[in-house]
């Protein structure tokens, strides 16, 4: 299959996967005078942080994805390779791809990661993750189908086990499809399912001592009391330890009977074949220099989810798997490759933490920005215009914007399609 493109005397650039980060250095790179091709496995680019409302009916699929191919319309030199990047041949400098090889004069790998199920291979096999697009959609369905199988089931046990949700992990994902779904609980489930009102059980197992572990305590504390007054079971210090035939065990003997499970505990970086053995760090993810350049390999960049930057005093652990991270590590790697051509000094990454912020139910979340510990109303507020602010296309935008201005109103949009 024909994968490569002639260069037409340019440097290539090749982007291995295009969500925030890669998008951005790609991006950054416009009209810098090299050739760009992006590659990934999906024709569009995603926003991650509101795949949870896809989750919960809130909003459809194509409200927070938008084509890769339209957004680089009109740029020069740029090139799109739907495709699924099997390995790296440092020595020829190309990548092997399911359409064929791509050559490059610098690699960027991007591809993000995936959810980490910690080798228990029965929550991998039968529990929702919620990091996709794709992702988001199989739990709506399974969700509204496990609502209308409640619906007309006589055994109450067992209508109690399709009524039972069990989220694990007490993060920011966690606590937002915890907030999100216990608002169905709320105000659509009476309309919709009125003889299940009072059946339906949210438990959020977080086996850290409390929720937001990386946000300050009292955000932690507001987050937690937000979430028990919306009639969410918090249970902090637990740990799964195993879900199968429709029962979470947990590490102090307790069981939880349920047919839906997410799991959002963590993730761990995608992997790729031809990256040293000695290049790869925790959860998979590869150890880079100040520079962000791969450990033992030659022009081969990693940023966001995928990259371990080692030598920073400040996050001697490696910098946390937020979006911003890998929107800042894109600008600057893609400067250094720059700077690097032009025979300037390159600049290392420095992370400039821009505040943390989850979103609970309406008018409810917490968002930290600076020493400013913001919660209720105005943290909402802030989370809304910086979310809304993110999302690509003007269409997107409006759609998203009236959705949300719709459920904070009625709660009546018509979203709760069953699409196989």
């Amino acid at each position: 299959m024909r994968a490569n493109i002639k260069k037409n005397g340019l440097k290539r650039v090749v982007v291995v996967g295009c969500g925030l980060g890669g998008l951005r250095l790609a991006r950054s790179l416009r009209n810098s005078g090299y050739q760009v091709v992006i590659v990934d496995k999906n024709n569009y680019n995603q926003f991650p942080p509101l795949i949870y409302q896809v989750a919960s009916a809130g909003l459809e699929p194509s409200n927070i994805s938008f084509p890769i191919r339209r957004i680089f319309q009109g740029y020069k030199h740029f090139y799109f390779r739907m495709a699924e990047v099997k390995a790296i041949d440092a020595g020829e400098k190309a990548i092997a791809t399911s359409v064929g090889p791509i050559h490059y004069d610098y690699l960027v790998l991007a591809m993000g990661g995936t959810t980490n199920f910690f080798g228990n291979k029965n929550a991998e096999q039968h529990a929702f993750p919620m990091k996709t697009v794709v992702d988001g959609m199989r739990l709506r369905n399974h969700i509204l189908e496990t609502l209308e199988r409640a619906e007309t089931e006589e055994d109450m046990a067992r209508r109690q086990k399709y009524m039972n949700v069990v989220i694990v992990g007490g993060g920011p994902s966690g606590v937002e499809i915890a907030g999100a779904l216990a608002e169905m609980k709320r105000n659509i489930v009476p309309r919709d399912y009125p003889d299940l009102a009072d059946k339906m059980h949210i438990y959020l197992i977080n086996a850290s001592d409390r929720l937001l572990k990386s946000m300050d305590e009292k955000s932690s504390s507001t987050a937690e009391a937000e979430l028990k007054n919306m009639g969410v079971h918090v249970r902090n210090g637990w740990r799964v330890t195993d879900y199968k035939d429709n029962v979470v065990y947990i590490d102090n003997g307790k069981t939880l009977e349920s047919s839906t499970v997410v799991w959002v505990s963590g993730i761990k970086a995608n992997v790729v074949e031809g990256v040293p053995e000695g290049s790869v760090g925790h959860a998979g993810r590869l150890l880079c220099d100040r520079f962000n350049r791969v450990k033992g390999m030659t022009d081969v960049f990693a940023i966001g989810d995928q990259s371990l930057v080692e030598g920073d005093p400040d996050w001697k652990l490696g910098h946390p798997q937020l979006a911003q991270v890998a929107l800042q590590q894109a600008a600057n790697v893609a400067s250094n490759i720059v700077k690097s051509d032009n025979g300037q000094e390159m600049k290392p990454f420095v992370y400039k933490n821009l505040g943390t912020m989850a979103t609970i139910g309406r008018r409810r979340a917490v968002a930290e920005i600076g020493s400013a510990r913001l919660g209720g109303t105005l943290a909402w507020l802030l989370w809304l215009v910086v979310h809304l602010r993110s999302i690509l296309g003007v269409k997107n935008k409006f759609f998203v914007l009236l959705n949300w201005m719709w459920n904070y109103f009625n709660y009546m949009q018509s979203l709760r399609l069953i699409l196989k």
